[in-house]
């Protein structure tokens, strides 16, 4: 990784200490732009160009770095942008110009590329001082955004995607300050996923979603009325099922606890969230019901609980008990329950029926108390397990966690149940959701038609 020029980082440090940034915090700041320049100078992509700070925001998710360091290098890159607006030093405020030797890939990126220095607002070449402000960190937008979904009890995959979206956008401006954001960066930033970046329609389709309710509900502002902000269309969408034959074989390559959990997605219809989610009070073996309160939507609903694992799963929650004494021998904290539930009863987290039905390996350490409390398996460990145990099936088709639960909905179908009940087992609000599984289901045609009177 190249150093950053002696006059660039002088400059930059005063940035710094005229935005009031922490001195603690400088390093940190001088950290991510040297990161950003040696990016762009790998990617042959000239730092000013509008997409630099939202490729280089996709190499950082991709390193898996955490969204504080996200937010901080976001910062840091809109600092510097900030700085080459000035116009004092510009000479020795320039990056080095990009090479003329492109990848095939990346000609199309920078084939029509900004001008290195962007010109200076009419304000700034006729005062010589700096702009406004656009090196924003939006912290006050991304709190709003935090407590408007959780105030409307959205679920926290809902914050995390729309938080995620809201950093891509924030790139995509180079900060540009939430006060003077139009209808027509909406425009721009959906434009390049849908070009440049070519993602899917329900893809882009979400992130109009999470620009639309940050507009509305956090700027309270509205964009797209008679100004090209239009949704992408999507075509039909058939769900991928497995057969009874392919289902068998994966599970002949999956260990326990995680045969256990594909043998419910797939004998219950749950969501892999839901099935993780489960706490032994929720298993009523003298009713043979299964009670799924965490589902989406926070919509409780009940599922016949499969006879053909009633035995495993009695086995289960035998096998629990003994992990449960070993906890609290350790003097444990509980199970990680909602505020609510322990302010109401304080002993309800060691309590053996609220214990996770697939808890973690290990214990989880709280930051803020210094208490030790035990969470679920994660979704990940879940999601590996079965993509090893289809590649050992060699059947030749992809299969995830959601697949098992297309195929409870598809086989009941097939089975002749009917689609209303199969609305109620899956938790669909609507029944437009469910009908989806009629396309997976093979028609059978009679040769003539015939009188209801006569079948």
């Amino acid at each position: 990784m190249l150093p950053i020029p002696t006059a660039l980082q002088a400059n930059f440090e005063a940035h710094l200490r005229a935005g009031k940034i922490p001195k603690t915090a400088h390093a940190h700041y001088k950290k991510w732009l040297r990161a950003y320049l040696d990016f762009c100078r790998k990617h042959h992509v000239a730092p000013p160009q509008r997409e630099s700070l939202a490729l280089f925001l996709q190499k950082m998710q991709e390193k898996k770095q955490r969204e504080r360091q996200q937010q901080q290098a976001t910062h840091a890159v809109s600092l510097y942008y900030e700085l080459l607006q000035t116009q004092e030093g510009h000479h020795i405020l320039s990056p080095p110009r990009v090479k003329p030797r492109l990848r095939r890939v990346e000609q199309d990126r920078v084939s029509q590329p900004e001008t290195l220095l962007p010109s200076p607002p009419p304000a700034v070449a006729a005062a010589g001082k700096p702009g406004p402000l656009t090196g924003t960190a939006w912290e006050a937008e991304y709190a709003g955004l935090a407590e408007e979904i959780r105030g409307r009890n959205y679920s926290s995959k809902t914050l995390k995607a729309y938080r995620q979206w809201l950093r891509h956008f924030q790139a995509f401006t180079r900060g540009k300050s939430p006060a003077s954001l139009t209808a027509a960066d909406v425009r721009a930033f959906l434009t390049w996923l849908a070009g440049k970046k070519e993602v899917s329609a329900s893809t882009r389709n979400q992130a109009c979603n999470a620009l639309l309710f940050f507009y509305r509900h956090v700027l309270h502002r509205e964009f797209g009325q008679g100004e090209g902000v239009v949704r992408a269309k999507r075509g039909p969408n058939i769900p991928a099922v497995l057969s009874r034959k392919e289902i068998k074989a994966i599970l002949s390559h999956l260990a326990p606890p995680y045969d256990l959990v594909v043998k419910l997605l797939y004998g219950c219809g749950l969501r892999l969230s839901e099935c993780l989610n489960l706490r032994v009070q929720c298993l009523d073996f003298a009713a043979k019901v299964i009670t799924v309160h965490d589902a989406k939507g926070e919509k409780a609903r009940k599922v016949p609980l499969p006879e053909a694992i009633l035995p495993e799963l009695l086995a289960r929650v035998e096998s629990l008990k003994g992990l449960h004494q070993r906890d609290l021998t350790r003097k444990y904290a509980g199970v990680f329950l909602m505020d609510a539930v322990e302010q109401q009863s304080p002993d309800a987290a060691r309590e053996f029926a609220r214990q996770w039905l697939f808890p973690a390996i290990d214990l989880t350490r709280v930051p803020e108390t210094g208490e030790y409390r035990r969470y679920h398996l994660h979704e990940t460990q879940v999601q590996k397990a079965i993509r090893e145990a289809v590649g050992k099936a060699r059947f030749g088709r992809r299969a995830t966690a959601q697949t098992f639960r297309h195929s409870f909905a598809s086989h009941l179908l097939q089975a002749n149940f009917d689609i209303r009940t199969i609305q109620e087992l899956l938790g669909h609000r609507d029944i437009k959701t469910t009908r989806i599984y009629t396309r997976t289901v093979q028609k059978v045609a009679r040769k003539e038609a015939r009188s209801p009177l006569d079948l």
